[in-house]
């Protein structure tokens, strides 16, 4: 891959939701894009993260109907234009894509001296979203989609993959082939959102306050 190519899946990568076709993933794909995750730097050399694969259709309808759930306790607290706008956007592809992989943190792997989490907590949270964008820029390269579905109950997921009660479910991620991976993101599409200018967020050695918006 040149540096060329490197930069365009950087920026060609998308939260997917409605492009899955639900076709299957090579096994040699998917063995590719979670090695690619294992590969992700953590502290200490923790690595921290579990895998876990979710095909059967059962546990994916019972994920989709907490979720769908979920997006209307959201709903429910909007108004006007954003309750209409919100109405518009798909927040998960449950059924559609091929595949769920779920993505675990457990804060005891490495204990109970983890090298450099001492003073900051969250560092092997931190180590777990490595691997997770590591799989997902991965998977952009394999020509798959990736959408991280976020609407969803930490103890209900534990409870509906028997989760040990200490690991932390971080992610359900729907994998697989796409028709086609959208130009612009869904949030901006649908004018949630705008991406922010790189200089609205930078900053040269301190951090100044800049108007709000």
């Amino acid at each position: 891959m040149s540096l060329a190519d490197l930069y365009e899946v950087l920026h060609r990568r998308r939260d997917t939701r409605g492009e899955f076709t639900g076709a299957e993933i090579q096994d040699d794909v998917l063995r590719r894009i979670l090695a690619a995750a294992h590969a992700a730097p953590s502290v200490g050399l923790s690595q921290p993260w579990d895998f876990v694969l979710v095909k059967n259709q059962d546990t994916r309808r019972a994920f989709r109907d907490h979720v769908q759930a979920e997006r209307s306790v959201f709903a429910a607290g909007l108004e006007g234009e954003r309750a209409e706008l919100f109405s518009r956007i798909k927040v998960e592809g449950v059924m559609e894509s091929s595949l769920g992989v779920v993505v675990t943190y457990d804060p005891d792997r490495g204990s109970p001296a983890v090298l450099g989490r001492h003073a900051i907590a969250d560092a092997g949270l931190y180590s777990v979203c490595l691997a997770i964008q590591n799989l997902w820029l991965a998977a952009t390269a394999e020509g798959l989609g990736v959408g991280w579905v976020s609407f969803y109950r930490e103890d209900v997921l534990r409870r509906l993959l028997d989760i040990p009660a200490r690991l932390r479910p971080v992610a359900w991620l729907c994998v697989g082939p796409v028709r086609s991976l959208p130009e612009t993101p869904d949030l901006e599409r649908h004018g949630w959102r705008n991406r922010l200018p790189l200089d609205d967020v930078l900053h040269h050695d301190r951090y100044r306050a800049r108007p709000s918006r």
